[in-house]
């Protein structure tokens, strides 16, 4: 069973359909929407500032979700994927985005709706990525524009699946 853990007299709350994984971790101030997933040794970490998640968003593997004290918040939008060992930290990431594996998103940076972040892309703070913008390296720098086949090649599919995945674990 996933350890869900009050702080400071608040308990992470999620909408309906939600999945955790049975060793993932979500601490304190969190709001989870509907049909969200939580995967295997993820940690969502609402013990220092909020973190807000809107519907359908898959937290991956190994992924951490923070913020910073007094000064950084996380929120999340909907149809979000945040890969495999991916960092999320104090930032704004909007619906429609995906993160790929082992990338860092630091405070204040945002992710318009629609972008994503290439896998092992550093985005620095105060960052602010477009809509239909792909960045990549380190640090990140915008790489190309998102085509309609990759928008729903690695956005749209990927939501998608992470909700039919978890439903293969739900028992019945």
């Amino acid at each position: 069973m996933a350890l869900i853990l009050p702080l400071n007299n608040t308990t992470p709350q999620f909408g309906s359909n939600c999945w955790l994984a049975p060793n993932a971790t979500v601490v304190g101030d969190v709001i989870m929407g509907n049909e969200c997933t939580v995967w295997f040794n993820a940690v969502v970490r609402g013990d220092v500032n909020t973190i807000r998640i809107g519907n359908r968003v898959n937290i991956q593997d190994g992924a951490i979700i923070h913020c910073t004290y007094e000064k950084a918040a996380v929120v999340i939008g909907s149809d979000v994927s945040i890969a495999h060992g991916a960092i999320v930290h104090g930032c704004t990431l909007h619906d429609r985005v995906l993160i790929g594996m082992k990338a860092v998103v630091m405070d204040h940076a945002v992710v318009e709706s629609n972008a994503m972040v290439a896998a092992g892309a550093v985005v620095l703070e105060k960052t602010i990525i477009r809509s239909g913008e792909v960045w990549g390296g380190t640090p990140a720098r915008k790489i190309k524009m998102l085509s309609e086949e990759d928008f729903k090649f690695f956005i749209e599919r990927t939501a998608n699946n992470y909700v039919m995945y978890a439903g293969w674990y739900q028992p019945g």
